[in-house]
């Protein structure tokens, strides 16, 4: 029933991808590409660190790489080189997994913090080197190309590169998935879970990470061949430490020990950047803020929050936990109003511009504005407001935080003799 349930989820999620893009205006179709993007490369990012527990910190290497070989294969389409656009993500996938053999071999020799830091190494190594090749990577400003048409389609147009995007995600979700259900996939699996008894079993451990860590770099390169094919450029930023810890927070806030986890924080993270940086400045501390509060308050992620849920529909008592959960979203609204109005004030109060009409004010402290309305820095209102809100909000957060426990405590409970020694009665007495 569940796996039946699953597979209605998404086709129907497939089908909202395939129909409603023509509807949708060109900034749209652009972030629903970033999105596709950004969530086959937070999947192949999980393969090595969800699945087999190698965290990396250097994954923008091979994200970089399949860029650059994608472009320089455009390049050669552009001289004359009779390739086909659609099949333009091979080579970002070639590259990876070249490159993911060889950084591969070397990192997993060793494990844990030993290996995310010569995972980061060779990000770092790629990124201080490509400014100074000009012929492989354009020195710092890059390499540009052009897509060419193909059977008539142009890929001139955002949608035809989305549906370009959606159909190589698509495939690539389709092996991970399928890879996971393979004898390899069960050990990389048993890998994360005790390597030494792998080891045991008579299995050449460091090979089959080498392995795990290069297909993970090959999808990883079949995303970045994707970025370069929808931007038609790229320069040596791709191979930023930037780029590896944003695939890390999108996957462990998505949820890291699921395989759509990693899609969940893809998913939120793209889009709260494309609806929130043309708000404010602060965004990328707010992802930050959700990150840690996430991880401290639900470490399996947002997909595990969900898969928990959905497990739970049936015994689940939804009219009891209705109330407390309107009670706790009415209190983290109101601690997130708090936070949102300081950090935008403090944002405010140490920006250039207000800087600017305080010395112009002559000892002075002027007003500013924020949400339509004005405020005093000195005046108390102006604080007493998030600290009233926050008091609020916390009070309502550490009170039903215990209810909502209790009450998923108690239906996880089993059923005692005592409880149904009340309903074995009745039915004695309704037999008498």
């Amino acid at each position: 029933m569940a796996s039946m349930r699953n597979l209605i989820l998404m086709a129907a999620v497939l089908a909202v991808l395939l129909i409603v893009p023509p509807f949708l205006g060109l900034g749209w179709q652009n972030a629903l590409v970033n999105i596709l993007i950004a969530s086959l490369f937070a999947l192949a990012f999980n393969l090595l660190s969800g699945q087999a527990g190698l965290l990396s910190f250097g994954h923008a290497a091979y994200f970089g790489m399949g860029a650059f070989a994608t472009l320089h294969l455009m390049l050669a389409v552009e001289d004359g080189l009779g390739f086909p656009t659609p099949l333009l993500p091979l080579a970002g996938a070639l590259a990876g997994l070249v490159v993911g053999l060889v950084a591969g071999y070397f990192s997993t020799m060793r494990s844990g913090v030993y290996f995310a830091l010569v995972t980061l190494a060779f990000a770092e190594l790629f990124h201080s080197l490509t400014p100074h090749l000009q012929g492989l990577f354009g020195g710092e400003s890059g390499i540009s190309s052009m897509r060419m048409p193909w059977q008539g389609i142009i890929f001139g147009s955002v949608l035809e590169v989305y549906y370009l995007t959606l159909g190589w995600v698509m495939l690539s979700i389709l092996v991970l998935w399928a890879y996971t259900r393979t004898p390899f996939g069960r050990l990389t699996l048993a890998i994360r879970d005790n390597e030494q008894r792998v080891r045991f079993l008579g299995y050449n451990a460091h090979t089959a990470k080498m392995v795990i860590f290069a297909i993970s770099a090959m999808f990883t390169g079949v995303a970045g061949a994707l970025q370069a094919i929808s931007n038609e450029t790229a320069n040596y930023a791709l191979f930023g430490s930037q780029i590896s810890a944003q695939v890390v927070l999108q996957t462990f806030v998505g949820g890291a020990t699921i395989f759509f986890g990693p899609v969940v924080g893809a998913v939120s993270f793209t889009l709260f950047a494309y609806l929130v940086s043309d708000l404010t400045r602060s965004w990328l501390f707010y992802q930050g803020l959700i990150f840690v509060l996430v991880m401290l308050y639900a470490p399996a992620g947002i997909g595990g929050v969900v898969q928990h849920h959905m497990r739970s529909l049936r015994r689940a008592d939804w009219t009891g936990l209705a109330k407390p959960y309107a009670l706790a979203a009415l209190g983290a609204l109101l601690v997130g109003s708090a936070v949102i109005y300081l950090t935008e004030t403090v944002a405010v109060l140490f920006g250039e511009e207000y800087s600017v009409n305080l010395r112009n004010a002559a000892g002075a402290y002027p007003g500013y504005h924020l949400f339509g309305l004005s405020w005093s820095p000195v005046s108390p209102l102006t604080w007493l407001v998030p600290l009233v809100l926050a008091g609020v909000g916390a009070v309502l957060l550490f009170k039903v935080r215990g209810t909502i426990a209790a009450k998923w405590e108690a239906m996880g409970r089993p059923e005692t003799e005592s409880t149904k020694a009340p309903d074995a009665a009745k039915l004695k007495g309704g037999a008498a």
